[in-house]
């Protein structure tokens, strides 16, 4: 008995995000594929467009008590809390193994003050030519300010990416945004004004899960980050009104993506590329399946450039 010939899918599937070009639009969402070539070494990072590594603050972090992850109803609550190296440390130590799998890199980095912020785009700059990007991940309490979110203000959030801008790393800065922020668009907005060239949209939602036997939180840290399936709504709408608000604008949407119909949807929603993060958590794999997988849709439903999908959503 012989077997159907795999058909090959004839899709350009290049995605731009401002200056920088893609092999495809999947990017593997920070947080999720680790700091260095861990996940890499069972997901070959060739077949995604690029990989945004954990978020790396100027100093090692040692983040939250134990336990940090939690199932949830359609996703997961985590509460890792930013643990990392800090940029010294992996740039040295952990970035030449990622670059080695032939990953297109963007590095992302968290502070708890705008010094931070700045000093810790100034430690990328020797790195600069291993890296595609650098996303300023602005869901962090901003410490001088009674721990209130950067991303929650236009004010905090422009200071934040105007100090990276300005740092010296000659690389495209995109802007992490909160899906809780009161008006979005303007914070949007006022990030792209301080120098951003583009945006991530969106991090997490925050969650509580309790545990009734014990009368206390499931995590560690008490609440924690909502992810998964359960979140794509809120991503979708948080890209379309950004993208409809500022056409043009490059952005990662990030936030329940699983399937290559699911990257489908958030590029008609307005993105340029496509965030693949808790599914990683289920199948290491995943982001290299939904790129395979949405090749296979683009070639399903006659549609010959990915490019072509951004900002296709017919609302009327």
């Amino acid at each position: 008995m012989s077997r159907r010939p795999v058909r090959a899918h004839r899709v350009d599937m290049t995605a731009r995000l401002g200056p920088v070009e893609l092999a495809n639009p999947i990017v593997a969402a920070s947080g999720t594929f680790g700091h260095g070539d861990e996940v890499a070494r069972l997901c070959d990072p060739r077949q995604l467009g690029a990989v945004t590594v954990k978020s790396l603050a100027p100093f090692a972090w040692s983040g939250n008590p134990p336990p940090r992850l939690r199932p949830a109803a359609s996703g997961m609550l985590n509460s890792v809390g930013l643990q990392g190296p800090g940029v010294v440390a992996w740039r040295d130590d952990e970035l030449p193994a990622l670059r080695a799998c032939g990953a297109r890199v963007i590095a992302s980095i968290w502070g708890r003050n705008v010094d931070d912020f700045a000093r810790a785009a100034e430690l990328l700059v020797p790195a600069g030519r291993d890296l595609i990007a650098v996303e300023v991940n602005l869901s962090c309490p901003n410490l001088e300010d009674r721990a209130r979110i950067f991303a929650h203000a236009p004010e905090t959030a422009a200071t934040v990416v105007r100090a990276v801008a300005s740092s010296g790393l000659d690389l495209p800065v995109f802007a992490k945004l909160s899906p809780t922020a009161a008006d979005l668009v303007a914070i949007a907005g006022a990030t792209l004004d301080a120098g951003a060239t583009g945006l991530t949209l969106v991090n997490t939602l925050m969650g509580l899960l309790v545990d009734a036997a014990t009368r206390r939180p499931h995590l560690g840290a008490g609440g924690g980050g909502l992810s998964g399936p359960a979140i794509k709504p809120v991503a979708l709408r948080a890209v379309h009104d950004v993208a409809r608000a500022i056409p043009g604008v490059p952005i990662i949407g990030t936030g329940g993506v699983a399937t290559g119909v699911d990257a489908a949807e958030m590029l008609l929603a307005g993105a340029s590329a496509v965030g693949v993060g808790t599914a990683t958590f289920h199948n290491p794999r995943a982001a290299a399946r939904i790129a395979t997988e949405l090749a296979g849709w683009c070639d399903a439903h006659g549609v010959a450039r990915v490019a072509d999908l951004v900002g296709a959503l017919e609302t009327t």
